[in-house]
């Protein structure tokens, strides 16, 4: 059975069982601040779980993309050096939300493991929550009881509170569950240990393959438990698991899930897989990080240095890391692999055909960059290796190589290896700790439990029809971000726009009698929207009047309206290939990213600019239709995003059917003329294959032209009003560069006087050309110029210049190689201490390095201590 078929029978049975198949959710998490990426299935439906939002399907099965990376669930490190971890993989899970409970979970499970997929019944062993004394939970004796009646009794074992009670986080929905785990082992080795006793003992085959969940708790802030008014089934199946179980092999990257991606490494690296264990976890590596990668670029999620894109680019780099060491892959390679995943899961993921190109040129730019980033990293090795002292690279510089150039400790560690070298890996992990903490303490937030003012069941956004409302507040609860108190409120319908989609959130006030209370800020969390206040209302129960500040929200409307018309104009001037890939809307700007590999020329940016401010003058009016079912929206030609979970229903925002028809959720201009006209203030490169747009309209656009205006009748006036500007500028910089070159002859003049007179000075003692002398010189580069053009001509040079440069006191040291090595000289430790004669510091390389002060009247002195020291460090009585 392919690994295609078994996916499809996981669906179709629960369909068969009255089960609405859904599509995966993104796996970049949007609108969550708990979360930077999905991590199990279950994330996108925690609002039903939460009881933020009812289900309007009671039962629901799907494949979920899904990585674990970071937090609690991170399993980076053992990806590939065993068989069945994974970065990214897909979680098969049936829910139902308030609906059928254990006995049907249980039930159905069995069945379709071994009447459906006819898994061997004696490999089986389920597990089960024995309770906890000190939450006083018992054992989950119906679970137990109901495995009893397919399994026998010494094959339903007891689990331990870590193993057999999940909890969403540290607060929220919880519940016992219930684990099936598999022996995949040969019966020679099941004769000498049973599998009950290597359930949870992390053997490779024998293996949890599937997690029943039981919701029926909510953990509060204090830590206690109480009962849901609803009780829910969570369920979720490793899928690379499943099918390695059901293909008969012992390790997930036995399977057509992987062996593709392994084939074509193999290939290339011109390896056998199976033939060498340390190229066998590269291949695996490799082929695991590929998809996580990929998937994560098809969702809008980039490589960068930050949050996310970070933990994305970290894991791109592990795999180029392990082609580059064990596969000798010297040339970027991962972005060839891209078509190979995209055919594989066409069927499954269309997001990646859709842009596979995008993504492969994405990867590419970064390996590239990387490979370059490892060169410099193993020549600063290299440096390390000439420093050392003893044999072993301490703690703190085998951070500095992980945190500058993205060296692994394990790669360190390997280099190290191969020059006898060790690393002190117990000083990195303290390094490392040390920079968790401070990113823990700049980010903490400290959230209370919520306080239930009255019972709603719909809460409603009203916003784009109204800018002020008569609300309630549903619940409350107080924050501490950084030292400092904050309440959120969540009313029962609210003017107040989420951010959300790029667009920032409503600002405004709560009038409540007499007080009135600020509205900070308005965000999603989930589908709850927000409101962000410094204080409470004195009596929450009280109704409140909810007022949108109404000209900030014109001021985003305008600069969203725009980047809907400023996308379709990109489209049209440089091709269909331009897709969002982020934006950023405000009342001060708009800011709008989207995929293409070239800067933009002049001439590009001016008709986009130009087909937009058409667009705008022709005050194109808002057609937006709400309810729209996906299928018909898509038919209409809306542009979708992707990485955005949609629904059944979407909202359709058209400027023309013939121009601009994208799905989105936020606010707009009621007509295009309302925006003014828009001015594109810069354009630039945020990523690979990636470029930024930043502009302004309406006010914002006619206060940047006043300005450009105003700043050009400035300089007209200073260039006494030509008729000509452009060609008043060119002779102007012409005439300063035919001076600048002539300030240089004159420059260039004066330092050759200045290098014959200390040629005259220079002392010839035991083969060494010693000079010590104070110079004047009209700039920097002169002083390091004539350093070296002295060096080029003196052989076993020692010299200290102390020089005036234009009032300001500068040392020079220079040192032949020769010397350096003979008498280990060190011009970086010399030029320091001659510094504090000038009150001044610098540094530099062993042979030559430069220091600068405050103290012009210090030079006489630098002269002075320079010849003590050198006549020290070289063996002489005295260079006077």
């Amino acid at each position: 059975m392919t690994a295609v078929e078994i996916r499809q029978q996981f669906l179709q049975f629960f369909e068969s069982k009255g089960h609405k198949i859904v599509p995966s959710a993104p796996m970049v998490v949007q609108n969550d601040p708990t979360l930077m990426f999905t991590n199990a299935g279950m994330n996108q439906f925690k609002d039903y779980f939460l009881g933020n939002k009812e289900a309007q399907v009671k039962r629901i099965a799907d494949t979920q993309k899904c990585l674990r990376v970071s937090g609690k669930h991170n399993d980076l490190e053992e990806v590939g050096l065993d068989t069945y971890h994974h970065t990214m993989f897909e979680m098969l899970g049936n829910w139902s939300f308030g609906d059928y409970f254990k006995k049907d979970a249980i039930n159905w499970a069995w069945e379709l493991l071994t009447e459906v997929y006819k898994l061997p019944k004696d490999r089986l062993y389920a597990t089960v929550f024995g309770g906890d004394e000190s939450e006083s939970l018992e054992k989950d004796n119906e679970a137990f009881d109901l495995w009893s009646a397919h399994l026998p009794a010494d094959r339903v074992l007891d689990g331990s509170k870590k193993d057999n009670f999940w909890e969403m986080g540290d607060t929220g929905p919880c519940g016992p569950c219930s684990e099936l785990h598999i022996d995949l082992r040969d019966e020679a080795e099941i004769a000498k240990v049973p599998g009950r006793e290597m359930v949870n003992m992390g053997h490779p085959q024998v293996v949890e393959i599937w997690n029943l969940v039981f919701i029926q708790f909510n953990r509060v802030s204090d830590g206690s438990l109480k009962s849901l008014p609803a009780k829910h089934v969570d369920t979720g199946m490793g899928f690379e698991r499943l099918v390695m179980a059901l293909q008969g092999k012992k390790s997930n990257y036995d399977t057509d899930v992987f062996q593709p991606m392994i084939a074509v490494l193999s290939e290339k690296a011109g390896v056998a897989y199976g033939d060498d264990e340390k190229t066998d976890i590269a291949m695996r590596v490799i082929s695991d990080h590929i998809r996580a990668i990929s998937f994560a670029i098809a969702d809008g999620q980039l490589p960068s240095n930050v949050k996310a894109g970070y933990v994305i680019r970290r894991i791109l780099r592990r795999a180029v890391r392990y082609g580059y060491t064990f596969l000798k892959f010297n040339e970027p390679f991962l972005h060839t692999l891209v078509p190979v995943l995209s055919d594989q899961f066409a069927g499954v993921f269309p997001e990646l055909v859709g842009q596979k190109d995008f993504i492969a040129k994405v990867i590419f730019e970064e390996e590239t960059s990387f490979l370059r980033t490892l060169d410099k990293g193993l020549k600063r090795i290299e440096v390390i290796k000439q420093s050392l002292k003893g044999k072993e690279i301490s703690g703190a510089v085998a951070f500095e190589l992980y945190d500058t150039y993205g060296f692994p400790l394990d790669l360190t560690a390997l280099i190290a290896r191969e020059n006898g070298l060790t690393v002190d890996e117990a000083g990195f992990q303290t390094e490392m700790q040390q920079q968790k903490d401070r990113s823990k303490k700049s980010s903490k937030v400290s959230t209370g439990d919520w306080v239930e003012v009255k019972q709603e069941e719909e809460l409603g956004f009203i916003g784009y029809d109204n800018l002020e409302a008569v609300a309630q507040v549903v619940k409350y609860r107080e924050i501490e971000d950084k030292g400092s108190k904050l309440f959120q409120l969540v009313l029962d319908n609210t003017p107040f726009y989420a951010e959300s989609g790029g667009q920032v959130g409503d600002k405004g006030m709560l009038m409540s009698g007499d007080q009135k209370i600020k509205v900070l800020d308005t965000k999603k969390e989930n589908d709850l929207i927000i409101h962000f206040v410094s204080e409470l209302p004195k009596d929450p129960t009280l109704p409140l009047q909810a007022k949108v500040d109404i000209y900030k929200r014109q001021l985003t409307e305008n600069n969203h309206s725009a980047t809907h018309l400023l996308h379709a104009a990109l489209r049209q001037v440089l091709g269909t290939h331009v897709q969002q890939k982020g934006s950023l809307v405000s009342p001060d700007v708009l800011r709008f990213d989207f995929s293409h590999f070239a800067k933009m020329t002049d001439e590009e940016i001016r008709e986009v600019e130009a087909i937009t401010n058409k667009k705008i003058r022709e005050n194109i009016a808002l057609n937006e239709r709400r309810n729209v079912p996906i299928a018909e929206a898509k038919q209409l030609g809306a542009m979708a995003l992707f990485g955005e979970k949609y629904g059944e229903f979407v909202r359709v925002i058209t400027f023309d059917p013939h121009y601009s028809v994208e799905l989105c959720g936020g606010t707009h201009v009621r007509a295009t003329g309302q925006i003014g006209f828009l001015k594109i203030v810069s354009e630039s490169s945020v990523a690979a294959g990636v470029r930024r747009i930043e502009a302004v309209t309406a006010d914002k656009a006619e206060s940047l032209v006043i300005e450009q205006d105003m700043l050009m009748n400035e300089m007209k006036e200073l260039l006494k009003n030509p008729k000509d500007m452009a060609k008043a500028v060119a002779q102007l910089l012409e005439e300063k560069q035919t001076l600048t070159k002539e300030l240089e002859g004159y420059r260039l003049k004066a330092s050759q006087g200045v290098k014959q007179d200390l040629l005259k000075e220079v002392k010839a003692i035991d083969a060494i050309s010693l000079l010590v002398a104070e110079v004047a010189l009209p700039d920097a580069d002169s002083l390091k110029k004539l350093a070296y053009e002295l060096r080029n001509e003196l052989s076993s040079l020692a010299m200290v210049l102390a020089a005036n440069i234009d009032g300001k006191p500068q040392v020079a040291v220079m040192f032949d190689d020769s010397l350096v090595e003979k008498f280990g000289l060190n011009a970086g430790l010399l030029v320091r201490d001659l510094a504090r004669e000038i009150q001044g510091g610098g540094g530099g390389q062993p042979f030559f390095a430069t220091a600068g002060g405050k103290d012009i009247n210090g030079l006489p002195k630098v002269v002075e201590k320079a010849n003590d020291l050198l006549a020290k460090a070289l063996n002489l009585s005295s260079l006077a």
